[in-house]
């Protein structure tokens, strides 16, 4: 008895450090799979035709087309996702901002905040066929597929403007009640949008053009990025005041977790393959959590950048981030109008960061 007790030991002993080996190893692959993201690649270019200052804004990744689409103050960079060389350069413009694609129509739309328009382009000349009448300071874009329509956000009027993507012309302009930031549409009908100055985030009907929902961003505030989780149901806002990104329910705005974040959050994207939310701010940081469940979400790693890389775009494909920057030149002296003055950017220094992960095996301990 006593040597076949201590057989069972042994043998229990053996199984729990295999088990052990197992789970770590199990662990390490997740990692692999999570972890390690890091600099690809750079590509610099100089100062865009007509501009006199430095200014990039959204970054939109056509992952079916192979495309980047680069915010660069009077142009729009059209670069190729897999090497970066550029593909064509859509000029013209006098301050845009983003980019949405409508695929089936063979269209892109280009917000112009200076021009209060939204330029229409072909998506495989890049030549500009139209325009459309939106209102001053249209930023933010979003192509929603349920209703064939494009919905452009004009901050300082408080509205978005409502375009048909297959004629290009206006359908209506929504009062929204506030400033707004980030749009994404969920493809069922919904589009949402973060409404800055009133820290919450609203939901229109993308058919009857109306507003369905204000929900509250606490304990986050002054939100700005905005991605989802269509699958799940799940809105992921970043908020620069308080710094934090929350997990929101997209049927009826529960906040599920928030986390802190670093300042300036400016782009926000979830990848439904691994289950990634990325948030780029402009402290130079990419903030990276995992989807464990729809109910719980986990911190991966945050990634540091540059200075400035405040815009993101992610390539589902390849799983690579694209995030652009500039040189900064160091602050004014501080004045009575201006008691904190901000580092701007030095024209002729723009250049697009790509960030990766490294491979499972490379990961592993």
């Amino acid at each position: 008895m006593k040597s076949k007790s201590g057989i069972g030991r042994l043998v229990g002993g053996v199984a729990l450090i295999l088990a052990g080996i197992f789970a770590l190893g199990a662990f390490g692959v997740g990692m692999g799979a999570t972890a390690g993201y890091h600099l690809l690649k750079k590509y610099s270019f100089g100062a865009a035709d007509g501009s006199t200052r430095e200014y990039f804004d959204y970054i939109t990744v056509d992952s079916s087309a192979r495309r980047v689409y680069v915010s660069h103050g009077t142009e729009i960079k059209v670069l190729n996702a897999d090497n970066g060389t550029l593909v064509g350069n859509i000029t013209g413009l006098k301050q845009d901002h983003g980019v949405a694609v409508a695929e089936e129509f063979g269209r892109g739309f280009i917000t112009d905040g200076a021009q209060a328009k939204v330029i229409i382009f072909d998506l495989k000349t890049l030549k500009i066929i139209g325009e459309a009448a939106a209102d001053k300071d249209a930023d933010s874009i979003v192509y929603d597929p349920a209703s064939k329509r494009v919905f452009a956000m004009n901050g300082d009027p408080h509205t978005a403007t409502v375009i048909d993507a297959k004629s290009g012309s206006v359908v209506k302009t929504i009062e929204l009640g506030g400033q707004p930031e980030f749009a994404v549409a969920d493809g069922s009908g919904t589009v949402y949008i973060n409404i800055e100055d009133k820290n919450e985030v609203v939901a229109i009907d993308s058919a009857a053009l109306t507003i369905k929902s204000h929900w509250s961003v606490a304990p986050a505030g002054a939100p700005t990025a905005l991605a989802m989780d269509v699958k799940h149901r799940r809105l992921f806002s970043t908020g620069r005041n308080p710094q934090k990104l929350v997990v929101m329910d997209a049927d009826n705005g529960k906040v599920i977790q928030s986390f802190p974040i670093s300042g300036g959050a400016d782009a926000a994207a979830y990848e439904p393959e691994t289950g990634l939310v990325f948030a780029s701010t402009r402290d130079g940081m990419i903030h990276i959590f995992h989807e464990d469940s729809p109910e719980k979400f986990s911190e991966v790693e945050t990634v540091k950048t540059e200075f400035g890389a405040k815009t993101m775009g992610l390539d589902t494909k390849t799983h690579k981030l694209f995030v652009d920057t500039a040189d900064f030149a160091e602050p004014k002296a501080p004045t009575a109008e201006e008691p904190h003055p901000r580092r701007t950017a030095v024209p002729g220094t723009f250049r697009v960061l790509v960030y990766g992960r490294r491979s499972r095996e490379r990961s592993h301990f």
